[in-house]
């Protein structure tokens, strides 16, 4: 199939999964669900699994994971050859994959742990399994070639947070013209608010300085300082006193902020800004979804909003799993 029939059945059948799934008011039904069982009749159309309850949460989880991935391949299976950005995309679960090898292999595990599976799009040798050096082995991962400590395992896995961005950035210089541009702002959009959220976590819950929050951020280029596309405005904040509300009450993003009541005691709540800017992204990816149908922006943003609807799941499988109620989860 040549690029532009291709694109065409591709948005076409992109947009019909979409009006099928629980995204925007729809995310709302994954949070009326009153038990696992209901949860699993709502999301998927095969028999629910006979397991007990308390494991039914994984194969939520799990099941909704694999969906995900193969209706992606399904779409990209279109091209004869899919935009490198749009493959990469994918790749992001083999980089998930190898924090989870890397974590196993640390406590000695002799048995993998369950992956994510995206072949034939796969950078690593899984089959190598438990050598670490044999699994990256001649792949953009390659450096990544022992069995980590424990101790290390948080900075592994932060750069290889780090490189998935910058392989997204990357072949996002493929592109030309006005879908270079589009699909460049979108993914600054994306992880410029990543950044953020991860300055305000790691001052807050960590009580790391400058120096350690400043060298876990997603840089173009370091030196870049605030002028950074993804990592500037995240460089902007870090010394600013999470707990002051003169000193966020002109911010640029301070529509995500979460609400102060006068004489109150106020502090940043990542977790408000994570959640209020995320669904602003998310209102913007589906309208260029639309706006440009034929183009890799358009399945770039339905990724995203994919990704998002299984981080609905996920979220309303533990509300049910530790009979929390949604809004305190």
């Amino acid at each position: 199939m040549d690029t532009s029939s291709a694109s065409s059945y591709v948005y076409a059948k992109a947009s019909g999964i979409l009006a099928r799934s629980y995204v925007g008011e729809r995310a709302s039904r994954l949070f009326a669900a009153a038990k696992l069982s209901e949860l699993w009749t709502l999301v998927f159309e095969d028999e629910l699994p006979a397991v007990p309850e308390i494991l039914l949460a994984k194969e939520i989880e799990r099941a909704s994971a694999d969906k995900f991935i193969g209706e992606y391949k399904r779409l990209l299976s279109a091209y004869d050859e899919p935009a490198q950005i749009l493959v990469g995309l994918l790749q992001y679960f083999d980089y998930e994959n190898l924090k989870s090898l890397g974590a196993a292999a640390a406590m000695g595990q002799k048995e993998r742990p369950p992956l994510f599976d995206i072949r034939p799009y796969n950078l690593l040798n899984y089959d190598a399994w438990p050598s670490i050096q044999k699994i990256t082995q001649g792949s953009e991962l390659e450096w990544y070639d022992h069995e980590p400590e424990v101790s290390e395992q948080q900075l592994l896995d932060n750069a290889l947070d780090l490189q998935f961005v910058e392989k997204l950035w990357a072949s996002s210089q493929e592109l030309a013209g006005e879908e270079k541009e589009s699909v460049q702002a979108l993914i600054a959009e994306r992880y410029l608010m990543r950044n953020i959220v991860w300055v305000l976590r790691l001052k807050l819950y960590y009580g790391m300085d400058r120096n350690q929050i400043v060298q876990r951020l997603a840089f173009l280029n370091p030196q870049n300082g605030k002028s950074d596309p993804l990592g500037g405005e995240a460089f902007a904040i870090i010394d600013k006193d999470v707990q002051n509300w003169d000193d966020w009450k002109n911010w640029k993003y301070a529509k995500y902020l979460n609400p102060r009541e006068e004489g109150s005691v106020w502090s940043v709540d990542p977790r408000w800004v994570e959640e209020s800017s995320e669904k602003d992204f998310i209102q913007k990816a589906t309208k260029r979804f639309h706006a440009r149908p034929c183009a890799p922006t358009a399945l770039l943003c339905w990724f995203f909003i994919k990704s998002k609807e299984l981080d609905c799941i996920r979220m309303a499988t533990e509300a049910l799993r530790l009979n929390v109620k949604i809004k305190e989860m």
